[in-house]
């Protein structure tokens, strides 16, 4: 009776392989252990140098450092407003969800990232004034009780219309 080790029979077939059963994909593609072999395949072998930063990474960048000049030539009354603004608009955007409304669900991401960023600024600002944490998490909070509601940007402009 002859022998027959594990690899030498197909994981589809129980045939042998002496016998003319075809041989694994892997076999085939020259791949060991999930890599490709490169003499085989020049084409593959392209794809695994590392990729350069794409063009669209590098204007998202750009338009992030425009936005934080812009955000940093802002006073802190204004920033304080146009914090008010998005966390209005934000709620807006929540209220669309919850009544299945069209809403862009990108836009959560930016209007909160656009705050924290505001808000980064404001901290910095107090940092060099020498205020520390908890006076400003009380200067917060004093802050808070102070707002006025009012509707967010893009409600005062349809009432207008």
């Amino acid at each position: 009776m002859a022998t027959m080790s594990l690899a030498a029979a197909s994981p589809l077939t129980s045939t042998p392989r002496a016998i003319g059963a075809p041989a694994p994909l892997t076999a085939f593609l020259g791949l060991r252990s999930g890599v490709a072999q490169a003499t085989r395949f020049p084409g593959l072998a392209m794809s695994s140098k590392p990729a350069e930063p794409r063009a669209a990474a590098v204007v998202a960048m750009a338009k992030r450092e425009q936005e934080l000049e812009e955000i940093r030539g802002m006073t802190t009354e204004q920033l304080e407003e146009e914090v008010v603004d998005l966390k209005g608009e934000l709620f807006l955007l929540r209220l669309k969800r919850s009544a299945r409304q069209e809403f862009k669900n990108s836009e959560f991401c930016r209007m909160r990232k656009r705050i924290a960023r505001m808000l980064t600024v404001k901290r910095e600002r107090e940092i060099e004034q020498g205020i520390n944490k908890r006076l400003s998490r009380k200067l917060d909070r004093q802050w808070k009780k102070s707002i006025v509601v009012r509707p967010p940007p893009s409600l005062r402009e349809k009432k207008e219309e």
